[in-house]
């Protein structure tokens, strides 16, 4: 039985941000937004540092080396937040 499915490729191909959402396009020509809440680092960062991202993990992972945050597409597919902070 054949399928006419594309295999799904979730590395990442580029980052984005609007107002309140983190925007993050997929190989594949998927794109996931986020409320930008969800994540406090990037939200408290600056326009310069969210700029400055870097694809990790095999491009399934993105690293903002300014914040030293780190977030991987299967999180982000499967709406996971940041924990909560420990303090």
């Amino acid at each position: 039985m054949g399928s006419l499915a594309t295999a799904a490729d979730e590395r990442v191909k580029s980052v984005s941000f609007d107002a309140e959402r983190l925007i993050v396009d997929l190989m594949d020509g998927r794109s996931v937004a986020v409320p930008l809440e969800w994540y406090p680092r990037l939200a408290g960062a600056s326009e310069a540092q969210r700029a400055n991202w870097e694809i990790a993990g095999g491009g399934y992972g993105i690293h903002w080396p300014d914040i030293d945050e780190d977030l991987s597409t299967e999180g982000l597919l499967h709406g996971a937040p940041a924990p909560a902070s420990a303090h």
